[in-house]
């Protein structure tokens, strides 16, 4: 093979992802070109990792959904690098602001998690997705906002709230090539001690180049609403792909 063909046959996988294939070499080693590249990833995703969480904005931006004044829940992680090397503390909530107790069909978690930046970017826009797709009469809890946390927090937020559901919008562990990426864990009946196959989970959501907005909260408004026809979540719940009918106006 020519290295003409070559190099047409690696540019066209490198158009369709990220990912690093096909890397030009020089000699025994890759070219310095794409060192500098990976180290650059490389350092988004420490930023990524080390980055906080902008409380007082997030909870700015949530406002104008009109789901009520955002509450901040902080894990028993008591700063960053605690997080990193206690996963048990950032599962559980330090200490419990007070939470309205009426109860609502779904309660929302922003949770930094290994990405605060993908909450910044992704989470709210999702949710201004989703919310027009729920069926009518769903009732949503006002949103809380969450640092230092895992997705296992959002059991005890959701168990303290009544919610029928538990939706954690979180920041996933960066790679070296995404370091924004959102995942959205949904959870039927949140108590403290649930087991992670009793989740859903829909990830990569970082539009260009992964799941864009408007499909992320579609797939969720679908398992929302066969987790309420259903009364559960994780492997009992598969998304069928298409909505039941469409939602009327809320």
């Amino acid at each position: 093979m020519s290295d003409r063909t070559t190099e047409t046959f690696w540019s066209a996988l490198r158009a369709e992802t990220p990912a690093r294939v096909g890397l030009h070499r020089v000699g025994d080693g890759v070219g310095t070109r794409h060192v500098l590249e990976a180290a650059e990833a490389h350092a988004f995703a420490r930023d990524a990792v080390h980055g906080h969480l902008d409380v007082p904005a997030l909870a700015a931006e949530l406002d104008s959904l009109g789901l009520g004044p955002a509450l901040h829940v902080p894990s028993k992680a008591l700063d960053r690098a605690t997080y990193l090397t206690r996963p048990d503390l950032g599962r559980m909530p330090g200490e419990l602001p007070p939470l309205r107790a009426d109860r609502a069909d779904l309660c929302v978690v922003l949770a930094d998690g290994l990405s605060a930046e993908a909450v910044h970017r992704h989470a709210v826009p999702v949710l201004r997705e989703l919310l027009p797709l729920l069926d009518a009469g769903t009732t949503v809890a006002p949103p809380v906002v969450a640092t230092q946390a895992r997705v296992a927090l959002g059991d005890h937020v959701g168990a303290v709230l009544r919610a029928a559901l538990v939706l954690v919008l979180v920041g996933e562990r960066p790679g070296l090539s995404s370091s924004d990426s959102l995942g959205a864990y949904l959870t039927w009946a949140p108590a403290p001690g649930v087991q992670d196959s009793a989740r859903n989970c829909v990830s990569n959501i970082r539009p260009p180049h992964g799941l864009d907005h408007a499909s992320a909260a579609r797939t969720l408004a679908r398992l929302i609403g066969g987790a309420r026809r259903l009364g559960a979540t994780g492997v009992r719940l598969k998304d069928t792909g298409e909505l039941t009918a469409p939602p009327e106006p809320r």
